[in-house]
């Protein structure tokens, strides 16, 4: 039978014993900078889906103020998801030119 489920744990803390037995700032920080890329890509998917609708509504009721902010809160997800795609790239490649796994993907 197929596994559902999985220990999160080890996904997103790094092992059950990471914060009990292990000094490593640097396992820390890839694990807090992975984690964070994860939150960035929900919040820009919440800020899709209140631009989107915002600019329904603004468009629907004739308020162009209403649309434009709908639009605005768009462009601000978009421009975020740049930054972080581009910020997440530069690490990797920062990595593969040191030898150094930053983020322990």
């Amino acid at each position: 039978m197929n596994k559902i489920t999985f220990d999160i744990g080890e996904k997103f803390l790094g092992g059950s014993k990471f914060l009990t037995e292990t000094k490593d700032v640097g396992k820390l920080v890839s694990i807090i900078v992975s984690n964070a890329i994860i939150v960035a890509g929900v919040i820009m998917l919440f800020l899709f889906v209140g631009g989107g609708i915002a600019m329904i509504v603004g468009a629907g009721k004739n308020n162009p103020e209403q649309a434009g902010k709908g639009k605005q809160a768009v462009t601000a997800a978009v421009i975020g998801f740049v930054i972080i795609f581009a910020a997440y790239w530069i690490v990797q490649l920062i990595g593969k030119i040191t030898g150094i796994n930053i983020l322990g993907i």
